[in-house]
């Protein structure tokens, strides 16, 4: 379906604005993939808060323009998906999942803190604790923590204890 030149001034304002916050965006090739397979990352990237979406090459260079994510235009050929996030590593996991479950799909570029990342940047991105995943680590550690002290301040309260005695 051909877009007027309306729907493409507003699809390109719609990435121009997403691309405004994000601190990563991932390109990945998915021709041949089934629309069951596009429903299933769909709504995993939703959930993700991933902006996700098939957008013509064209009007995709055109939303890059002046952002920090230029540097990306000339990697956008071909049959693409463009994952989207505020999160740094959220749009990596999504299509890393992607590629997993689908031989079809390949990364094609990534750019993350001003950095071009290549398929194989986009995967070790991917594989870092995302800042959910740190903050539980996080709450593990503070929480065993008080628990470690209390037994060390019980111990030496017994050993006083057993001193006096």
């Amino acid at each position: 379906m051909s877009l007027n030149l309306q729907n493409k001034k507003a699809v390109v304002a719609q990435v121009s604005e997403t691309l405004s916050t994000a601190q990563t965006i991932v390109i990945a090739e998915y021709a041949g993939v089934t629309v069951e397979s596009m429903t299933v990352i769909r709504a995993q990237a939703r959930k993700a808060n991933v902006f996700l979406h098939v957008v013509k090459n064209t009007l995709a260079r055109i939303a890059t323009e002046g952002t920090k994510f230029a540097p990306l235009a000339d990697q956008m050929v071909g049959q693409l998906i463009y994952a989207v996030s505020d999160d740094p590593i959220a749009a990596a996991k999504i299509i890393s999942d992607f590629v997993k479950a689908n031989s079809k799909v390949k990364i094609v570029a990534g750019m993350y803190n001003d950095q071009m990342l290549d398929a194989a940047g986009v995967k070790q991105l991917a594989a870092m604790p995302s800042r959910d995943e740190l903050l539980a680590m996080a709450m593990g550690v503070m929480q065993q923590v008080p628990a470690g002290f209390v037994r060390v301040v019980a111990a030496l309260r017994d050993k006083k204890e057993q001193e006096a005695a």
